[in-house]
Parts: structure tokens; sequence; C-alpha cells
């Protein structure tokens, strides 16, 4: 073991499950910890017991879901703002556990957490710009510049913007602020609400799949236009598991640019877009590496995905 790699307490609180993960990076994880993300005191002060059980990290990190607050001037820094998700709309995350632990203690959402792990030890590894979107309960896309989140008034929601609709297609969608979104449209829920059948239990001939894969491709076309990507990693409960759906989504976003980014890279759409390396550990392991930046550590990078 290295000894100047510092030891970080990282979190992921998902929408659904909690992953706390004390670790160095993915070849050396000293305890992980999967919890169920219920009422905000329950789950908040289950995550505090577990910190508390650890020692010897120097910093935390946390990657949330969100939307969140990523401003650090603002007062409600580090707060999740205006979730459907009951209970949790105005909680205060990232400095009720930075006082807690009382250490450095950097603050993202579960998105950008997953595109800094992927890009350091993952399926982006060595590319200092990429995107990854994660496509399960909800959709969300975090974009990586130079190392970095692309930071600005707040946290990115691709996942909400409005798609040119297919042909024919007048269905409502589920989200409950937009309807027709990219969410509304093509996350599990909406897949469900749509088909009547979950998605991992869907045909792969379903012809619901198309309709996923053109709004999904439309979202690829959004981030490809923002200029930073290098490569777009995707995630996600709809994504893992349905293999036939990348060769789909890939084809409808190379439609979508219709020739317009003309750049080999975007061209091999198959090394373009890409499923995540760190299966089930991107989250968490992203949350390490915002620990390890607010630490001003810079961890190895010649850790190898487990």
């Amino acid at each position: 073991m290295a000894k100047g790699r510092p030891l970080i307490a990282g979190i992921e609180l998902g929408g659904t499950k909690c992953i706390a993960i004390l670790a160095r990076g993915p070849d050396e994880i000293e305890d992980r910890v999967q919890l169920p993300t219920t009422r905000p005191e329950e789950t908040l002060s289950a995550l505090e017991a577990v910190l508390d059980r650890w020692s010897g990290y120097s910093a935390l990190g946390i990657a949330s879901f969100g939307p969140v607050s990523i401003d650090h001037g603002s007062a409600d820094y580090g707060h999740i703002t205006s979730t459907p998700k009951p209970g949790w709309a105005g909680q205060d995350v990232g400095r009720r556990l930075a006082a807690h632990t009382g250490v450095p203690t950097g603050f993202h959402t579960d998105v950008v957490g997953a595109a800094l792990a992927e890009a350091r030890w993952g399926a982006a590894r060595g590319i200092a710009d990429i995107a990854y979107v994660t496509v399960g309960t909800g959709i969300g896309a975090g974009l990586i510049a130079g190392g970095k989140p692309v930071d600005g008034l707040t946290a990115s929601e691709f996942g909400h913007f409005r798609p040119v609709r297919t042909a024919g297609d007048d269905w409502v969608g589920v989200c409950p602020y937009h309807g027709a979104c990219v969410e509304g449209l093509a996350a599990g829920p909406a897949i469900q609400a749509r088909t009547g059948t979950p998605g991992p239990e869907l045909a792969a001939d379903d012809p619901a799949w198309d309709l996923v894969a053109d709004t999904l491709g439309q979202l690829l076309h959004t981030l490809v236009v923002t200029g930073v990507p290098r490569r777009i990693v995707m995630g996600g409960g709809v994504m893992v598991g349905n293999d036939h759906l990348f060769p789909r989504v890939r084809r409808a976003m190379t439609r979508s640019l219709a020739g317009y980014v003309a750049l080999p890279e975007v061209a091999d759409a198959e090394t373009f877009v890409v499923p995540p390396a760190l299966g089930g550990n991107a989250g968490p392991l992203g949350a390490v590496v915002l620990g390890a930046q607010a630490l001003g550590a810079e961890l190895s990078s010649s850790f190898t995905a487990a």
C-alpha cells in the first residue's frame, strides 16, 4: 500500500439507496456500507453513524441525487433543492455532514461523481473531458472538463430538456414538472408507465425501445454540441443489462447530429458512447475523488478498475 495516498470517506446519496465507502481508490477499499434512503433524518443519522465508526480519513466526498445547490457562495450550498422525493426538498446534506466530520468536504451531484471516477479509473481513464449519463429512476448527466466539474450557477439538469417528439407520439410523459422531458419519456418509471412492464423485463424487440433510444440520442446530441466530452459514459439501471439499447442510442445520436460535428472521435460512436467500467462503485468512488479534490490531494492515476 502506498502511504502517500489519502484515505477518503465517500458517500453516494441516491434516491433509493446510499453507499458509504472508505477508500484510497478502487483497489484499496477498506469498507463499503449500503443503506436504504428513507426519511432524511433517519438516513443522514445512519450515515453519520457509519462515519463515526470509521477513523483515519482525511476528507469526505458526497455525490448526491438532486437537484442540489453547488454554488459555494449560496446560503443553501450543499442542500438538495427542488426534488420531488418526499421530505428531501431543502435538506442540508453537505454542510451537515461536513460539520459532523470536521474534515474538508467535497459536494456535487451523483452523476458528476460517477464522471470523475470513470475518468480517473474507469471507462474514460486518461480522458480529462467527458460526460457521464445515468438512465435509471431519473436521468442526469455530468460534464467534466480538465478533470474538474463544469460548474456555474447550479448543477446541470440535462434530463429535463424537452426533446423533439417522434412523429405520431403524443404520450404525455411522467415528469411532474415537465411531462415529456427526457426523464419523463425515457427513465425507468416512464418506460413502465408507457408499457406496463419494467424496463428489465421488457422484450428487446418492443417498439417502445425505439422511442427511448430516440430520446436518449437527442440527449447525447445536446452533450456533444456543448463541445466538452471526448467520450460519453452511459450507466444506470435502464442502460446496464439492456445491451441492445447501446447500438440503438448510438445510431439515434448519429442520426440526430446529421454530420454536424464532423470529428473522428464522435464519428466512431462505439468508442465515443460506452458503458461504465466501475459498476456499482462508480458513484461512491466519485465521492472519493470529490473528497480528494476538497483536500487538494492528487490521487494516483495508476489504479486499475476492479
